[in-house]
């Protein structure tokens, strides 16, 4: 038995050499990568390395990306440039190509840039440069088309709600821009900077057509306009003065001095000249623009006013204090209806360097930014934290709040840090490790003493979450905050939400049904609204005959006139049938339009809904008309029976 174990032993161990040697033979075997003079090509880009580099196989066409800020395209296998363009003053960061090979899209982190090329026809898709630093205030238009923001980089740029791109940008303050608004009519737009001036720019021809100074050398931290478009009043940090200035003319009015510290925030009152301001010195002071004779109201809070804010209506102003109270006022007496404590709303999240718990951050920390709804029902807030509330004004409650970032790369999001990184050296994510960089030029550090903001393109600096800026559209459909992490901007759903009303047994979609097929369209309409279903009330709407529209909009109960404008606005905004609910527009402006008038407050919302529509449809079907003008003249100069034909045939 001994012997025939050892015979196994040697037959496995002849079995494990001889695989050994099959697996040496294979290896020698197997093909080498080589590279030949032949074969070896440069970029040759004057000393630029590469980043990013994409082979789209279809086309045989190589694209990469180089620290200069070039792309270039290379047909393999030849290597033959097809050509080459700076997109940037700075690296390319990464690039993609889309499944045809005929679009190129670059990133630039350091300028904040996206571009998207067509090498074929050599021309710019899309173009879009976000600020290079933060960004500090929004400001929706009248209309609300068109949002408009303000950054560190000296940058006035307007965005459009339609699409979400920037539309044009303004370059000509020297330093961080602080506030921005909109004139009454939408027609242009001012901004405030610490460089000392304020700026009027066209939102039609795209310039700036007026620059308001001070005598003397002063940073602007507030500014304000009043509902004519005319007066124009900006706070001043240094000098404790507001500054009044004249818009059509250009000529500084007066300087309203009394505030013993920074003017943080103005305010116009929406239908008289009266101007509200609030100051670091724990006071809100209400001035006679055309009067001269100093502030006609003060009242004094218990700490340093940092926001305010004033219902469209005019009747009540909401502050917010440095010790984290939302103060409410009632104008014109400026007695104070009530407060909410907002420091457990803050909900701050600790820093990787911080040494106490999020609960003794508070100290300190307030919401920086105020803004009322169009209907004035409810107050939105925002500050030193990651999270939006949304405040019920008359009742002081706080309805719901708004996450702006879960980005785990920016500090401030979690509320609790885990202990397993700390280490007597401090936090290991404070600690520099990452070796991941191996340009040269990327590890060199370009900061300048005495700055804590650093590099925000840099992946080692980790920005805090925070909001500095928000703004309510007029339509009320959508608010924007502008925060670290940049514009955001949310909106209510598309679609009716169910919220029937006044119910009863005979409401039902059968009911409904039977009344449009007895061509008793008024009852039809109002079960539907009462059920408030989209899909019902589309049926109900478009089942009406075009001839009836008057006679169903002068009949209609008054109740039912602002969902119905909700409605149209809605529709509008996407149906083919234009005509049609243009048609439902007009019927019912004209035979409810004095109920409307008397209840202004309540349709504000709806109306602005129409008339955004009714702008973005003006605009594309003047677009459209244009580029068709030769063709439509062509057409008219034609016989009538010829130009069938054409039609036709087209």
């Amino acid at each position: 038995d001994d012997d025939d174990d050892d015979d196994d032993d040697v037959d496995e161990s002849s079995d494990s050499d001889s695989s050994e040697l099959e697996a040496g033979r294979a290896l020698v075997n197997l093909p080498r990568w080589r590279t030949s003079g032949v074969d070896r090509h440069y970029f040759m880009q004057d000393h630029a390395k590469v980043v990013c580099a994409y082979y789209h196989k279809k086309t045989q066409v190589l694209t990469a990306g180089f620290t200069n800020g070039v792309f270039a395209l290379y047909e393999l296998p030849d290597f033959n440039n097809i050509h080459s363009l700076s997109i940037s003053q700075k690296r390319i960061t990464s690039l993609a190509v889309n499944p045809s090979g005929e679009w190129l899209a670059f990133a630039s982190s350091k300028l904040g840039q996206l571009l998207v090329w067509e090498w074929q026809s050599e021309s710019y898709i899309l173009k879009q440069q976000g600020h290079f630093y933060d960004m500090n205030v929004v400001s929706f238009s009248p209309n609300g088309q068109y949002m408009a923001t303000g950054g560190d980089d000296g940058k006035v740029k307007l965005w459009s709600t339609n699409s979400g791109f920037c539309v044009v940008t303004f370059k000509e303050h020297t330093a961080g821009v602080t506030a921005v608004t909109f004139i009454q009519n939408g027609l242009a737009v001012l901004s405030a900077s610490l460089d000392g001036t304020v700026r009027a720019f066209d939102t039609t021809r795209y310039r700036n057509f007026r620059t308001l100074t001070s005598p003397q050398a002063a940073q602007f931290g507030s500014l304000a306009v009043d509902g004519s478009g005319e007066l124009v009043c900006a706070g001043c940090i240094e000098t404790f003065e507001i500054y009044v200035w004249s818009l059509p003319t250009g000529k500084l009015l007066d300087i309203l001095s009394g505030h013993m510290g920074p003017v943080s925030c103005l305010a116009f009152h929406p239908s008289e000249a009266i101007l509200v301001s609030g100051s670091w010195d724990k006071t809100v002071k209400v001035w006679d623009v055309f009067d001269s004779k100093g502030a006609r109201e003060s009242v004094t809070i218990n700490s340093d006013v940092v926001a305010l804010a004033i219902r469209p209506d005019g009747k009540h102003i909401v502050t917010s204090s440095l010790d984290g109270v939302l103060s409410f006022f009632h104008y014109p007496n400026l007695t104070q209806d009530g407060s909410i404590e907002i420091r457990r709303d803050l909900k701050l999240g600790r820093s990787k360097h911080d040494k106490v718990t999020s609960k003794h951050l508070l100290s300190n920390k307030t919401f920086t930014s105020l803004c009322y709804s169009a209907d004035g029902a409810v107050v939105l807030a925002g500050g030193d934290s990651k999270y939006v509330s949304i405040y019920q004004a008359d009742q002081k409650l706080l309805l719901r709040q708004f996450a702006l970032s879960t980005n785990l790369s920016m500090d401030g999001i979690l509320r609790k840090l885990n202990s397993k990184y700390d280490t007597p050296d401090g936090n290991m994510h404070t600690i520099d490790d990452d070796l991941s960089d191996s340009d040269v030029e990327a590890r060199i550090n370009f900061h300048l003493p005495g700055v804590a903001k650093g590099d925000l393109s840099s992946r080692r600096t980790e920005p805090r979450i925070r909001c500095k800026s928000v703004s309510f559209s007029a339509t009320g459909r959508m608010w924007a905050a502008a925060s670290t992490e940049g514009l955001l901007v949310f909106s209510l759903d598309e679609t009716l939400v169910f919220d029937p009303f006044d119910l009863a047994l005979d409401v039902t979609p059968a009911n409904v049904v039977a009344a449009l097929d007895r061509r008793d369209f008024l009852q039809a309409l109002v079960l539907a609204f009462r059920l408030t279903e989209a899909e019902l009330i589309q049926k109900v709407v478009e089942a009406t005959p075009h001839t009836d529209i008057v006679l169903l909009a002068q009949t209609m109960p008054s109740n039912y006139v602002q969902p119905m404008l909700v409605f149209l606005a809605k529709e509008l905004d996407h149906s083919r049938h234009v005509d049609f609910y243009l048609k439902w527009m007009v019927a019912l402006l004209t035979k409810h339009g004095r109920y409307i008038k008397d209840n202004v407050s309540k349709f504000r919302t709806s109306l602005r809904s129409c008339q955004k529509c009714l702008l973005q449809h003006k605009a594309s079907l003047g677009q459209l008309c244009e580029s068709n003008k030769h063709s439509l003249k062509f057409l008219c100069a034609m016989q009538p029976e010829t130009a069938d034909a054409i039609v036709e045939s087209m």
